[in-house]
């Protein structure tokens, strides 16, 4: 059966809410902390990937792990740094400080377009790219001091390992190698699975903890992942983007309501700035390439 835009919207806003749920979930744990969360959450990731992309793809999806290239790995490399610096800086900082900080991945991505490959941005991201620093900024002059900071520091590595990753997959691009994102996921949750391992030992993981790490796992990185890939083919990527967003909207009420964790006034205000510009940027682009 086709998926038509109105399924992928759903569906797009079904794999958002998934991975809202890391926040709330980690908030539940007993006696896992730090890199051993992360080894766990990677590694299931690992194993699911192992069924789901055989079965989605066919083996031969497998096989490009060995015949992608240089840039496959990078790409790779990007989404390990992405998997560990997400899940550690959760465990040093509030659910809403991690994903306002994420959500500045677009902009960091259009300002490494324009570093690195040359693209012209519009003034409206331009606009976009003030406001939402002016956000950032406000949450991290606030935090001053705080031992929350160094969370939000770290958070901030997974923007800017978005945005490294789209540079290596768009240069690939223009050298006529496209990257196949799909095992590109399977080889950084790896790749996080085995840095975090040594930092991780000796393991402390309870059978409850297991079972919530391996929900994070599958179903709040696997899935919704593949999921995602899904409904870009269908979907444009401005839509995917303002749909994207609902992920911090998602995670900070579920965190709130699941885990009783209640944002700072200081979060809320800059990230009503960077959703704000955000939404303002993508919606005027879409409006403009209608």
């Amino acid at each position: 059966m086709a998926l038509t835009h109105a399924r992928a919207v759903w569906l797009m806003v079904g794999a958002t809410l998934m991975w809202g749920t890391a926040g709330v979930v980690t908030r539940h744990l007993e006696s896992a902390r730090s890199f051993e969360i992360t080894f766990w959450r990677s590694a299931f990731t690992v194993l699911a990937l192992l069924v789901i992309l055989p079965a989605w793809r066919g083996r031969a999806v497998l096989r490009t792990l060995r015949s992608g290239g240089v840039a496959l790995w990078l790409s790779g490399l990007c989404w390990s740094v992405m998997f560990t610096a997400f899940m550690v800086a959760l465990t040093l900082t509030s659910t809403a400080n991690v994903l306002v900080t994420m959500a500045v991945g677009p902009l960091f991505t259009a300002l490494a377009a324009r570093l690195f490959i040359g693209h012209r941005l519009p003034l409206r991201t331009w606009g976009a790219i003030v406001v939402a620093g002016l956000g950032i900024g406000w949450m991290y002059a606030t935090k001053l001091g705080q031992g929350e900071l160094a969370g939000t520091l770290v958070a901030l590595c997974v923007p800017l390992a978005l945005a490294c990753n789209w540079t290596v997959v768009q240069h690939a691009h223009a050298q006529g190698r496209d990257i196949d994102l799909v095992p590109a996921v399977l080889i950084g949750a790896s790749l996080s699975a085995l840095a975090t391992l040594p930092l991780a030992w000796p393991l402390h993981a309870t059978v409850h903890d297991l079972g919530l790490l391996a929900f994070l796992g599958v179903f709040q990185l696997a899935i919704p992942s593949m999921l995602a890939m899904v409904c870009a083919r269908v979907l444009k990527a401005p839509e995917v983007a303002l749909l994207a967003l609902l992920e911090v909207i998602f995670g900070i009420a579920l965190a709130w309501i699941g885990a009783g964790e209640i944002p700072a006034l200081s979060v809320l205000i800059g990230g009503v700035l960077v959703v704000g510009a955000l939404v303002a940027n993508e919606w005027l682009g879409w409006r403009a390439g209608r």
